[in-house]
């Protein structure tokens, strides 16, 4: 008798610091995803719904009707689709590359001003990019008026400002990784006869993979549903983006057509759940793991 309570005691004990210790957790984690995950069914139902509007809309998938997809057909939608994918695209690229190139020269090199350098580039990002607005607007008018490609209504004048907002933040983030990297390579690829170049495109940038796809990532993320900029920026519709295309659909309370709205949305989040897929395994993985012995 005594053995089976004590054995009874001891299995209410590790119940309890089941419960203490791990249970709880999993009420929290599923509060998580059903705050995460609701916004996302609820759109997707409005998408396929009848009806052009959340009014009402206390029931999902009440009704299922794939009208909404079949007149996005009938607007700009999918020319707005391929300038968002150009514009992020190319940014991403850019963002990339020329942090990368910045933060190997701060990591690798010594040469005057490259404190001031580091420090100038954390001082601009303390400044909120609200107050860059008025100026770029009118820098652009002016450099319009010499060099049209690079004037208002350009999507390569968006391109250029949202590299130049990204280039400090992202080299911060790559400088730090990239101190990472050991010193050594670099001698022993020295010693071998590379070249900086050669060293930068063969070895560092294999190594540093993880933090290029996360900038990548990030900036394509950023500027694919970016609005305040391209709406001052991109004046005509035909280069509007799909934020700001999207946005003529509600912006008048009488007239909004939240089905259509939420049947773009749904359209509009597949390139970037794609490109977190294919880039996953390297945001994931470190590649700089045992790259040294001893």
């Amino acid at each position: 008798m005594a053995t089976v309570t004590t054995t009874h005691d001891r299995s209410r004990v590790r119940r309890s610091r089941w419960l203490a210790e791990v249970g709880w957790k999993y009420p929290f984690a599923a509060l998580i995803v059903f705050y995460a995950a609701f916004p996302l069914v609820y759109v997707l139902s409005a998408a396929v719904a009848s009806t052009g509007t959340l009014t009402g809309s206390t029931s999902l998938f009440q009704s299922f009707s794939t009208a909404n997809f079949e007149a996005l057909g009938a607007t700009r939608f999918w020319s707005w689709a391929v300038n968002s994918l150009v514009i992020g695209g190319a940014t991403a690229v850019g963002s990339v590359l020329m942090g990368a190139a910045a933060a190997y020269a701060f990591s690798r090199f010594s040469f005057r001003g490259r404190r001031g350098g580091l420090t100038a580039l954390l001082i601009i990002q303390m400044f909120p990019q609200m107050l860059a607005f008025v100026s770029i607007f009118l820098l652009l008018i002016a450099l319009g008026e010499v060099v049209p490609a690079l004037g208002l209504n350009s999507k390569l004048a968006l391109i250029a400002v949202y590299l130049g907002g990204a280039l400090g933040t992202n080299t911060f983030l790559m400088y730090g990784f990239f101190n990472t990297i050991p010193r050594e390579l670099d001698e022993a690829a020295k010693i071998d006869g590379a070249t900086h170049a050669q060293i930068y495109w063969t070895i560092i940038l294999r190594l540093v993979t993880p933090i290029l796809a996360v900038v990548g990532l990030l900036s394509f993320i950023a500027t694919f549903g970016e609005f305040i900029l391209a709406r001052v920026i991109l004046t005509s519709d035909r280069n509007w983006t799909l934020a700001v295309g999207m946005y003529g659909w509600v912006s008048q309370q009488l007239n909004a057509n939240w089905g259509l709205f939420a049947a773009g949305a749904v359209i509009a989040a597949l390139p970037v759940l794609v490109l977190f897929l294919v880039l996953q395994k390297y945001i994931v993985g470190g590649l700089t793991a045992g790259s040294v012995k001893g």
